[in-house]
């Protein structure tokens, strides 16, 4: 009895499965062609979606060393470009297969709003960083004053930046903060001018202090023929006539130019018994009678 159920066991088994290589050979047959091609489209489509993404990186990254950009920029730029490339191609080779890419493009985005808004300070920094990288507004080493720091820039990264202040503290700014405002360059320029008020007394002579004053500026060698200085009545102001005094330099020249040139002038003007007064009121008394 249990050989008979054996043996039948076996008859209905090798009756499935003819069965099921039956239906599958008719299936290749029906749809064989079908998903070959579209396997072969599939490899096309991935081969293709590669190239351009290796074409497009390699373009980027030429382009962005270029502009003396940032070796570490240049390089997560290039591979950001590529991935993203690289994304929508195996999204078109999901669709090859009837795949519903609606859906999964859908979750992607919903994902990425999701991670954009938890990261959003970050990204902007991000961003910014991305911009001061391309743009160069400042560089390592420029004298800079921005988000209400001033010093000399140490170093760019991409979420921030590092000042070095006169007093030798290290600053973090933040690129957003940084780009987000007013950046003021000081060494954007080659030269840079001068500004000075110098005041002496009104009893003092007035030609002879401008007299002085030109002299010094030629003196000195940093001082820029042109532009020419300038040394010109500002002010009669209440204690004293004020001078603007005007050099242009070399803007690495400016605050050594500026220090020498206002000891200089003391000294000449002391030398010369010209006063530098000090801030004065005049009071008139009148003696009532009774």
């Amino acid at each position: 009895m249990n050989l008979f159920l054996a043996q039948a066991n076996v008859s209905d088994t090798v009756n499935e499965t003819g069965g099921a290589v039956s239906v599958a050979i008719d299936f290749l047959k029906t749809h064989g062609p079908e998903y070959i091609f579209q396997i072969l489209m599939a490899i096309v489509i991935l081969i293709v979606g590669r190239i351009v993404a290796n074409v497009v990186r390699n373009a980027v990254t030429k382009a962005m060393r270029s502009r003396n950009v940032d070796a570490s920029l240049v390089g997560f730029c290039g591979s950001l470009i590529f991935f993203i490339i690289m994304a929508f191609t195996i999204i078109a080779v999901i669709g090859r297969f009837g795949v519903k890419t609606t859906s999964f493009v859908a979750i992607l985005g919903a994902g990425a709003f999701a991670v954009g808004m938890a990261l959003q300070g970050t990204l902007a920094n991000f961003a910014s960083g991305v911009m001061i990288l391309l743009f160069r507004p400042f560089k390592v080493g420029d004298f800079i004053e921005a988000a209400g720091v001033a010093g000399v820039v140490k170093e760019i990264s991409i979420f921030s930046t590092i000042v070095g202040t006169g007093d030798n503290k290290k600053v973090i700014v933040p690129n957003g903060q940084a780009y987000g405002g007013v950046i003021t360059n000081y060494n954007g320029y080659a030269t840079r001018r001068i500004d000075m008020v110098m005041g002496i007394g009104y009893e003092s002579d007035m030609n002879k202090a401008m007299d002085i004053m030109n002299r010094i500026l030629e003196g000195d060698a940093r001082v820029l023929k042109d532009p020419s200085p300038t040394v010109a009545v500002s002010e009669l102001a209440d204690s004293s006539v004020n001078f603007v005094v005007r050099p242009w330099v070399k803007a690495g020249d400016y605050w050594a130019v500026k220090f020498d040139f206002l000891k200089k002038c003391k000294e000449e003007f002391d030398a010369a018994g010209i006063e530098i007064p000090f801030p004065q009121t005049v009071v008139h008394m009148s003696k009532l009678e009774n």
